[in-house]
C-alpha cells in the first residue's frame, strides 16, 4: 500500500468519520436511483449546477436568487458591462461551477490541467491576465480565508499542489468522502492561487464526488450542504481542519458527510421537481 493510501486509511478511520462516509454514500445511492433520473439526467444535473453556483456565491458574500443564476447560467440574462466587486465573485462562481461539467474525465487523469482550468473560470477578470490558471509564484500572496491562518508561501505552493494531485489520483484506494473532502481543505488551506482559492476547492469537491462514482449523474448539490447555518459551520471546519490535530481533521470529515447527505436530499428535491415539471 502506497503511503498516500495508508494515510487516507488511517484518517478514514478517525472517530465519527466511518458512520459519515457511509450515510453520505447511501443517500447518494438513494438519489442515483430516482426516477426522474431513468432518463432526465442532463436538466437534473443542469440544475444541480445553477444550485450549487448559488450556494458557493453566498458562501463568498454573493447573495443572489437562483432563478437569477439560473438564467445567468442558460444565457437568457446577460453580465453587466462593468460588474460590481459582487458581481464579479458571482460570474467566478457561475463560471467555475459550469466549467465542472467538461472536466469529470480531465480530474482524475490530469488533475493539476483540471485545477487550472478551474482557475482560468473562477478568476477571469477578478486577476491580471498572467495570474489566471496558474499557481502562485514566490513573492505572490493569498489573502483569502485569512481565518484559517496565514497562507504558505508561494514558494512552498509547487510541492503542496502535487500533494493534491497525489491526492486525487488517490482516489480509487479511499471511501470518494475522504478524498474528496480533504482535496477541499487542502485547496483552501494551501490557497494555491493568488484569488480564487475556496471557488476552486469546491468546485473540485464537486468534480471529484462526481467522478468518483460516488455520485455519477453530478444532481447532488455539496455546496448547499456546506452553506447551512449560513456557512459558519463550514468555515469553523475547515479552521478545525487547519490546526492539523486529529479532532480537527475527524470535524472535518465528519462536516463533509453531511454536506453531502444535505446536498443529496437537495439533489433529491431537483428530481422531483423535473419529474413533476416544477423546474424554473
Amino acid at each position: 500500500m502506497s503511503s498516500v493510501a495508508e494515510s487516507l486509511s488511517v484518517l478514514a478511520a478517525l472517530p465519527g468519520v466511518p458512520e459519515a462516509t457511509a450515510a453520505a454514500r447511501d443517500a447518494c445511492t438513494g438519489l442515483r436511483w430516482h426516477e426522474a433520473l431513468r432518463r432526465r439526467i442532463p436538466q437534473a444535473a443542469a440544475e444541480s449546477r445553477v444550485r450549487g453556483a448559488r450556494a458557493s456565491a453566498a458562501l463568498d458574500g454573493a447573495q443572489v436568487s437562483v432563478d437569477l443564476v439560473r438564467d445567468l447560467m442558460r444565457g437568457a440574462a446577460a453580465w453587466p458591462p462593468e460588474p460590481d466587486p459582487l458581481e464579479q465573485v458571482l460570474r467566478g462562481v457561475v463560471q467555475a461551477t459550469a466549467e465542472t461539467e467538461h472536466l469529470r474525465t480531465l480530474v482524475v487523469t490530469a488533475p493539476a490541467q483540471a485545477l487550472a482550468r478551474l482557475h482560468t473560470a473562477a478568476a477571469a477578470g477578478l486577476l491580471p491576465p498572467g495570474q489566471v490558471g496558474r499557481p502562485r509564484r514566490a513573492g505572490e500572496q493569498a489573502r483569502e480565508l485569512a481565518d484559517l491562518g496565514p497562507a504558505p508561501d508561494g514558494d512552498e505552493v509547487p510541492p503542496r499542489l502535487a500533494g493534491i494531485v497525489r491526492l486525487v489520483l488517490a482516489a480509487p484506494q479511499a471511501p470518494a468522502v475522504v478524498v474528496a473532502a480533504l482535496v477541499h481543505a487542502e485547496i483552501a488551506v494551501v490557497r494555491p492561487f493568488v484569488r480564487g482559492n475556496a471557488v476552486v476547492a469546491r468546485a473540485m469537491e464537486r468534480l471529484v464526488i462526481q467522478a468518483s462514482g460516488l455520485d455519477p449523474t453530478g444532481v447532488a448539490v455539496p455546496e448547499v450542504g456546506h452553506g447551512r447555518e449560513s456557512g459558519a459551520a463550514y468555515l469553523g471546519a475547515l479552521a478545525a481542519y487547519a490546526s492539523g490535530t486529529p479532532q480537527g481533521v475527524a470535524l472535518w470529515l465528519t462536516h463533509c458527510g453531511e454536506a453531502i447527505v444535505a446536498g443529496a436530499m437537495e439533489g433529491t428535491r431537483i428530481a422531483d421537481a423535473v419529474r413533476a415539471g416544477r423546474l424554473g
